[in-house]
């Protein structure tokens, strides 16, 4: 199936549909999912900046985590059913959206920079939970976190600027259906300046 076609029904859905012609929904949709998002991204900081000793070094790491990571994950699938949400509205403008993809990509990256921290670090944690800062890898994986996470914000505002109000492009006519002789012929002319045509002539 050939995507423009997938990415066309996604517009064609009564919700997008709706949103689309609705004064106040898409704004809705786009407050609530900065909202959640910022959420994500405060609660992910205080975590990183444990992780690196800046902030809460008195604090065990696995109580912190426990009591921020839940939330975090709340929020971060309002932020993403809302994106999606959005992204119906003007499937196939989103999808050609070169910032809209680099946030994608930055959303799996922070994803596997996650799994990695949990792979290393992580399987430690019991042993520098009570420490000030953690080893070097924690410590590797909270720069990157926080690099990311900054990165998929100015992503996000950057999509938000350069999409809106496009449409998706529909098919443009043959070249050979346009008549470019009579374009001219019939244009008048509206330069400053220019002579007027003469009046025709009496019959």
């Amino acid at each position: 199936m050939d995507i423009s076609i997938w990415l066309k029904s996604l517009e064609d859905t009564g919700f997008a549909t709706g949103v689309r012609n609705s004064l106040y929904w898409f704004p809705i949709l786009e407050s609530v999912h900065v909202m959640a998002l910022s959420f994500v991204v405060g609660t992910i900081t205080v975590v990183d900046l444990r992780l690196l000793g800046i902030a809460s070094r008195q604090r065990p790491f696995e109580r912190l985590s426990d009591e921020l990571l839940g939330w975090t994950w709340g929020a971060f699938g309002v932020s993403a059913i809302t994106g999606a949400m959005m992204f119906m509205t003007n499937a196939r403008v989103y999808a050609a959206n070169i910032p809209f993809r680099i946030k994608l990509v930055l959303l799996a990256l922070a994803a596997l920079n996650m799994m990695a921290f949990h792979l290393t670090a992580g399987r430690t944690v019991r042993l520098w939970d009570r420490q000030p800062s953690a080893p070097p890898l924690g410590k590797i994986a909270a720069a990157l976190s926080l690099a990311l996470w900054m990165a998929i914000i100015v992503a996000g505002r950057v999509v938000g600027f350069t999409t809106t109000g496009a449409q998706a492009k529909e098919s443009a006519p043959p070249p050979s259906s346009v008549n470019f002789d009579d374009f001219l012929n019939s244009a008048p002319s509206s330069a400053p300046g220019s002579a007027a045509p003469p009046p025709a002539p009496p019959r």
